[in-house]
């Protein structure tokens, strides 16, 4: 049985020039980065040129780029950076504690170290979403108190694909006087991540999402702001990150960005017909099919569904031969309901047939017709 991989939200294929181009770091300079030798210096000196790479992709300076093992390490780096800065732990506040302000939407990279800081004693306000899936700048600018110190809003759901008013909502929070993160895992290499386009202050990228390799990702610190560390040790990455730096995936997920970064319009176009195709076959032949944010602005490769009368689960339990997922990979054990759809209001049954599908780089038109075929047929048995 061919296997038709729909699970690009997941995780991608790492691209071949990327395995070329990390080779070199694992079986040839692997010096140490903060060796004076000559190995020691070409590690180094490929690590600032992926630093320079990951700038001219976010559209930013090299030294705003912090390089960290991922996007959950980049996000809690970024929230608890800016959050307990100048914070004695264990000391009553000698004011009133910081705040923050999130998403009902977000990925848990996201919501548990706001849990976390909630524990610590900060003050944590949760925004929800419209029935679209969408963050409304007014809700945020209603959220925002005088010690409000951050928000954090991802770019786009990793779950419907919905894409948030970023720069409108920084726009709020500058006005404000409050600084803002946003997640851009889920949408680097889909859509434009340029952080002066956004408006934003930090922003998280990971580069197994975008055709690099898993266990990198990076973190934009724009110029000026003071987070605390976030590993303590040596000075790496300006003394904010201790480690020694994972060469090989920097340099990696820097030529991931290079390739993504040149081709970001042609594969936008390719992969919106292809999801469009995949939604108009799955509408024409499944009577009330429910699209996730349909109405929305979305990632151009996500088609969340909610198949009627069925268990999202189920349902891809009798298509072994389509690699999908009923949510985010993080939430894929098919019996966890979904924190997106529950902050959009939707309906139990509509929650459970939820199918997430989202096409990427190698996925073929006759993929997409072939998984439509499939997927119709196996609900068509289930539902009756």
């Amino acid at each position: 049985m061919q296997q038709i991989y729909l699970d690009y939200n997941a995780t991608t294929p790492v691209a071949p020039s990327v395995v070329e181009a990390m080779q070199t770091f694992l079986t040839g300079h692997y010096g140490n980065p903060s060796s004076s030798h000559a190995m020691g210096r070409a590690a180094a000196e490929a690590i600032e040129d992926a630093r320079s790479k990951l700038s001219v992709f976010l559209g930013c300076d090299r030294d705003e780029v912090i390089f960290t093992s991922g996007g959950t390490e980049s996000n809690n780096f970024a929230i608890k950076g800016i959050m307990l800065k100048g914070v004695q732990i264990g000391n009553a506040y000698a004011a009133r504690p910081p705040h923050l302000v999130i998403s009902a939407i977000e990925h848990p990279a996201v919501s548990q170290p706001a849990k976390f800081l909630e524990r610590m004693g900060c003050e944590v306000t949760t925004v929800d979403c419209d029935g679209d899936g969408v963050v409304c700048p007014n809700d945020v600018e209603a959220a925002i108190q005088p010690n409000t110190r951050l928000v954090s809003i991802m770019h786009a759901n990793n779950e419907i694909g919905t894409i948030q008013p970023i720069r409108r909502i920084a726009e709020v929070c500058h006005r404000e006087g409050v600084l803002i993160h946003t997640d851009a895992s889920q949408s680097a290499g889909k859509i434009s991540t340029t952080v002066d386009e956004l408006g934003v202050d930090l922003l998280t990228i990971a580069g197994h999402k975008f055709y690099g390799p898993k266990g990198v990702g990076a973190l934009f610190i724009r110029e000026g702001l003071e987070l605390e560390p976030h590993l303590h040790g040596a000075g790496h990455e300006q003394g904010l990150r201790a480690g020694t730096e994972n060469t090989a995936y920097i340099v990696g997920m820097a030529q991931a960005a290079n390739l993504v970064g040149k081709s970001l319009d042609d594969s936008y176009e390719k992969m919106s017909e292809l999801r469009d195709l995949l939604q108009e076959r799955l509408v024409a032949s499944v009577p009330g099919l429910h699209v996730n944010g349909g109405l929305a602005e979305r990632l151009p490769n996500t088609l969340s569904v909610s198949f009627p009368r069925v268990a999202g689960h189920e349902l891809l339990a009798r298509v072994p031969e389509i690699c999908c997922s009923t949510s985010s990979a993080c939430h894929s054990d098919g019996v966890s309901g979904s924190a997106t759809l529950a902050a959009m209001g939707a309906s139990p049954e509509r929650m459970a047939g939820k199918v997430r599908l989202s096409v990427g780089w190698h996925t073929s038109t006759e993929e997409v017709e072939r998984s439509a075929e499939v997927l119709i047929g196996a609900w068509e048995s289930m539902a009756g």
